[in-house]
Order: C-alpha cells, then sequence, then structure tokens
C-alpha cells in the first residue's frame, strides 16, 4: 500500500481513515500513515462513550419538542425543559442539540455540516416550476431516537410527487450510508436536478461524483435558507408523527424494520391531500402502478456492524399539475 501524498488527495472522513491503518507494516508505522492520511491519533484510538440515560431522556424530549416547534432555540428549549421539571443549564441542552445535529436558530437541521474541502454547488431552483416526476429530487438527513440509543435517516425524495425513492440509516455521519441511498435510487429513475442542502455528506466527492456520472445537474440550497427543502423537512415531521414516536423502537433492526413498513405505507397507500387525495406512487409512476423500491432498503454496514446497538413562512402549494418552487432570498436572524 502507498501512503505517499495521501493527505491533499484522499477525500475521506475520520471512520474510512481509520479503515485503512494497516497495524501489521513494518515499512510504515502507524504514527507516520496516520500524518500522511491526516488523521490524529487521538482520533484513530478514540472510542466514542455511551450515551448516558439521563441524557437519552432529554434528547427524545428535545427531539420531539423540536418537531412540533422547529423555531426553538437552545435558549427557549432550555426553558422549556426546565418548565417540565428537568435541571439543566443551557450548555448542556447545546451540547446535545449538536450531537442530534439540530441548529439553535434557523429550523434546519444541522446534521450535515459543510466541508471547506468540497466544491459548492450554486442553487438551481430560484424561480423553477416543477411539472412533473423525474424533474427535482432532493435529500436530507434527521435524528431518530432508540428506546437506548440513536440513528440517522437519510432518505431522496421526488418533488413533484412526493414519492420516497430510496432511504438508508447509519449509526455515524459519514457519508457512505447517502450514496447508499443515491445508488438505489437511481434504480428507479433519473433526475434532472437534484438538490441538497451544502452538508459534507452531500458536498463530498464520493455523493457528487455519483450524481456526475448520470449527467444529473447539481443544486445546493444557500446558507441560512431553511425552507429550500421544505418537502423533505416536511417529511421528517410525518414520519416522526405517524411512526416513530408511535413505535418506540427497542434496536437498529427494529427500527429499520418499522421504517420498511412505513414506506411503503407512505408512498403507495397514504393519501395527501395536496396531491388530490392520491398517493406518492399513484403521480410517480402513473395511477395504475405501483413501485416499491423503498422496500428494499434495508441497513447500511455501519449500523449493521453495530447491531442492537419560522420567522419567515413561505407556503408552497403543490397539485399534480405544477409545483412553483419559492424564491427565498435570505432569511433574517
Amino acid at each position: 500500500m502507498s501512503l505517499t501524498g495521501l493527505k491533499k488527495n484522499l477525500d475521506l472522513g475520520i471512520e474510512e481513515k481509520r479503515k485503512i491503518i494497516e497495524y501489521g507494516n513494518n515499512k510504515i508505522p502507524v504514527y507516520r500513515q496516520c500524518k500522511l492520511l491526516g488523521l490524529s491519533r487521538s482520533s484513530l484510538y478514540y472510542k466514542p462513550k455511551e450515551t448516558s440515560e439521563s441524557n437519552l431522556k432529554l434528547m427524545r424530549l428535545i427531539d420531539e419538542e423540536y418537531t412540533r416547534a422547529p423555531f426553538y432555540g437552545s435558549r427557549r428549549m432550555t426553558a422549556w425543559l426546565r418548565k417540565k421539571g428537568y435541571r439543566v443549564n443551557r450548555k448542556r441542552v447545546v451540547r446535545l442539540m449538536k450531537v442530534m445535529g439540530l441548529e439553535a436558530i434557523y429550523p434546519k437541521p444541522r446534521l450535515s455540516v459543510a466541508s471547506k474541502r468540497h466544491k459548492i454547488y450554486p442553487y438551481l431552483l430560484r424561480g423553477v416550476t416543477v411539472t412533473r416526476p423525474n424533474q427535482v429530487w432532493s435529500t436530507d438527513i434527521t435524528y431518530i431516537r432508540l428506546k437506548k440509543g440513536f440513528i440517522y435517516l437519510v432518505a431522496i425524495m421526488d418533488w413533484y410527487s412526493r414519492y420516497v425513492l430510496s432511504w438508508d440509516i447509519s449509526i455515524t455521519l459519514e457519508a457512505d450510508f447517502c450514496i447508499a441511498a443515491l445508488e438505489k435510487a437511481l434504480l428507479a429513475g433519473r433526475p434532472e436536478i437534484f438538490n441538497s442542502d451544502q452538508g459534507s455528506q452531500f458536498t463530498s466527492e464520493g455523493f457528487t461524483g455519483v450524481l456526475e456520472e448520470s449527467g444529473i445537474r447539481i443544486s445546493m440550497d444557500g446558507r441560512g435558507r431553511a425552507l429550500d427543502n421544505i418537502f423533505v423537512e416536511r417529511l421528517w415531521r410525518t414520519v416522526k408523527y405517524e411512526e416513530v414516536y408511535i413505535k418506540e423502537y427497542e434496536t437498529v433492526m427494529e427500527a429499520v424494520e418499522g421504517l420498511r413498513r412505513y414506506f411503503i405505507f407512505y408512498n403507495g397507500e397514504r393519501l395527501h391531500q395536496s396531491l388530490g387525495y392520491k398517493t406518492p406512487s399513484q403521480i410517480y409512476y402513473g395511477d395504475g402502478n405501483k413501485g416499491d423500491i423503498c422496500s428494499s432498503n434495508g441497513v447500511s454496514k455501519g449500523a449493521e456492524e453495530a447491531g442492537e446497538v419560522v420567522k419567515n413562512e413561505v407556503k408552497c402549494e403543490l397539485t399534480p399539475v405544477a409545483l412553483r418552487v419559492p424564491s427565498i432570498n435570505s432569511h433574517n436572524n
């Protein structure tokens, strides 16, 4: 294995770099491999501590309240928890919201944080009218609670039909599970434009490379544009209220099975008022067809190995005829 020059050229996350380390390599010692990979030795040997029961309980409460009131920042969330009888300070709430990927100001989850090393693409949807399936797809990541832990969920959605083309879960925020979801979605079709936020998972060369190789135009939300990906944001609220909070998953595998069943229901049976009381599957495939790609989604490698583990409101109206993408210039702090 040649590690020369990898520090500048490798576009990998910490977990991926750990896997490259060769502990039995007599020619290149571990400390030298870490230096070439741009990986600190503390990161190599670090093993995350299990989240305490008290923190998990607080995270569950924060998740529910944030889903109900996404405009709550850390100050309001701290005040709300204190009102509920929990002795917490704001520093602790800020730390927990950071773990969960919840932004303290805008109603936009920050599970995907931008990387300065990655190319940022322009936003292509300003003033665009979406009139057909596979014109625009979008993606996002959210936090899903378990009774004794949590996982992350990514989904890819067709804007016009609200059809969930694919989804995947992970116990880390590495880009791998997002790339896996994208590759599965491309089995169903190919969009003209793919929109995401500027998170490092979506700006990584692995993710954008799949899009570019498929001839898909890449669009990215601007910073502070909390409502640009509003359709996936609405999906997260729907999934949590109709599935996650009701089922109370015990394990990762239980969550996977529950989400699999729910997305089949969401696509093929759940009637949407904004779609003229039709299902996303009817709009995406046509009234006589029913797709089931979501039934094949499962656990990404990381989760499988773990085992048990507004201020300004913009109205977006969708009918089976056309969808007008809102033009949002900025959001006030």
